[in-house]
């Protein structure tokens, strides 16, 4: 079997059923056998950027890796910043570019470079494939890691002339690996946790990506404990209708401080390190706060604060082995319940109020703009989220409890959103996605609207148009709150009259409208969740300072 034939099988064997890619010379012979695999679709991207996010998205929505080719030295670098957001994010990717031929690396010919190298620091693991013999087993390697906790991003440098070969390789079986079993010490866990007197929960990612949703629901009502989101939560870790929920945590490390005040004991579930943004002094633990930490990968725990217990194990299998330990033993968890419910509906009730009090006509207020989104979502509806601004108040008015519904990147990569929502339909074209996008993010990955239009993914594109990067000046007020400061900003607007977003995605073919107001806004996201072509609608939000 010859080597690229062998690397086709491996891919059916490991489920792969599209390859996301945008090629060059390098891959030809990759390609040119593609040709003749009809059960593997090529989705090209018109850049790297935005293919490394449309796998991004459809690792999400199958829950198995996804597969990448970039284009050499350069291609690999324009895909760096999406490898980072799957690094962060912990997402399942095998990544491959092609390298020049290696009958000519040592003069260094025209576009080769040091594919490793350029990789190692935005991805999980690299391999530099020099053998024809070697791939078969390493690209099985390249899958197993990439699932293995903490999942993310791998990457295989081919030489182009490997894949040409015809010696025979021989293809290595599929291993079939347990998943983590229940961690040890959960009787401890259970006393320590029961004994509090005010417990509270920190749901991390790890929860939706492991599918523990149910299984933390179980815990939290034994313990009547309140449920806070990790700050920036790529996904659904906890019903946002349940009156547990205590809705997501600040980004630093102060403000959760100040959040978890009062809070005797708290466990912290699959979590990277809370993921503070700004720095702001001290821990992000209370003083005389104890810490209970469950991971399925043991690196985090007790890797930024110190913790009381910390526990190694499958998240969904710990959490369902804790549930029973803890039921009947908080006499108060039912009072405990009743009294967060009151405090969630009083703290949707004032929200609710605020966002319908600036229901009108365009330039809209951005939590308006954000509850107008929500107020048209489908009930079976995936919201994909990189709006920065109008992100923060779109979680505060969504109240989704599917796991899988809500889609965002911790990275910080900016031009993930248009990419990641078409590959999120793609793999997952049972449900209507809808995109939030700010407009400068939209910027970034505007060249994923071709693919949108090429392979006619149903998305809804919403754009929040405000002509600035609105949370940069936030940011400097915040830290200078002078009159005199107010106002004076460098490099932070991008048109004083708003780019028109509806001309943009005429010219890659797809239909635009732009809100007209609030009430506008919530039809046209309700109409054109439930249409069977993709859709850019753009929204004037106030914002310029």
């Amino acid at each position: 079997m010859k080597p690229v034939d062998a690397m086709l099988e491996i891919l059916r064997d490991e489920g792969v059923d599209r390859v996301f890619g945008n090629p060059g010379t390098s891959e030809l012979p990759f390609t040119d056998a593609l040709a003749d695999a009809p059960d593997i679709e090529y989705v090209l991207g018109v850049h790297e950027g935005s293919v490394v996010a449309m796998a991004d998205g459809y690792a999400r929505a199958t829950g198995r890796p996804a597969f990448v080719s970039l284009h050499i030295a350069a291609g690999l670098a324009n895909g760096l910043v999406g490898l980072l957001n799957a690094s962060r994010s912990r997402t399942p990717l095998v990544v491959t570019a092609g390298q020049q031929d290696r009958r000519h690396l040592a003069t260094d010919p025209m576009l080769s470079g040091d594919l490793v190298g350029l990789a190692k620091a935005a991805v999980k693991h690299t391999f530099d494939v020099q053998h024809a013999h070697d791939l078969p087993f390493m690209l099985r390697r390249a899958f197993a890691l990439a699932q293995q906790p903490p999942a993310g991003p791998v990457f295989l440098s081919l030489p182009m002339d490997l894949l040409q070969e015809t010696g025979p390789v021989e293809v290595p079986g599929r291993s079939v690996r347990a998943p983590l079993g229940a961690a040890t010490r959960l009787q401890r866990a259970a006393d320590l946790l029961a004994a509090a007197d005010n417990p509270a929960i920190v749901a991390g990612d790890g929860i939706g990506r492991e599918g523990a949703v149910p299984q933390l629901v179980a815990v939290a009502e034994a313990l009547g404990a309140l449920v806070h989101h990790q700050p920036m939560h790529d996904g659904v870790d906890f019903p946002g209708s349940h009156p547990l929920h205590a809705g997501m945590l600040p980004a630093t490390h102060a403000g959760i401080r100040e959040q978890l005040t009062g809070h005797d004991v708290v466990f912290v579930i699959g979590t990277h390190a809370f993921m503070a943004h700004h720095y702001t002094p001290g821990s992000p633990v209370p003083d005389n706060t104890r810490v209970v930490q469950l991971d399925s990968d043991p690196a985090e725990l007790g890797r930024n604060f110190p913790v009381a217990l910390g526990l190694h194990g499958g998240i969904g299998a710990t959490l369902a082995a804790l549930a029973p330990l803890l039921r009947g033993r908080v006499p108060r968890a039912a009072e405990r319940i009743e009294r967060a419910g009151r405090a969630h509906a009083a703290r949707r009730s004032r929200t609710e109020a605020q966002a319908r009090a600036g229901y009108g006509e365009a330039p809209l207020d951005p939590l308006t703009a954000a509850h107008a989104v929500a107020a048209g979502l489908p009930e079976d509806a995936v919201v994909v989220e990189e709006a920065i601004t109008t992100g923060i108040r779109l979680r505060q008015v969504l109240s989704l409890d599917r796991p899988g519904s809500y889609v965002h990147t911790v990275g910080g990569g900016l031009g993930w959103g248009i990419g990641a929502a078409v590959g999120r339909r793609l793999g997952g074209p049972d449900r209507p996605v809808v995109a939030v996008l700010g407009d400068g993010c939209t910027m970034f990955g505007l060249q994923g609207l071709w693919s949108a239009a090429r392979y006619e993914v149903p998305v809804t594109f919403v754009v929040m148009n405000n002509g600035e990067y609105r949370t940069l000046k936030e940011t400097l007020d915040s830290w200078d709150s002078r009159s005199t400061r107010r106002g004076r900003y460098v490099g932070l607007d991008l048109s004083p009259d708003r780019l028109d977003f509806t001309r943009a995605a005429e010219f890659f073919g797809i239909e635009a409208v732009r809100a007209t107001g609030a009430d506008h806004l919530a039809e046209t996201v309700a109409k054109s969740a439930c249409s069977d072509a993709p859709l850019l609608i753009d929204v004037p939000v106030n914002g310029h300072g």
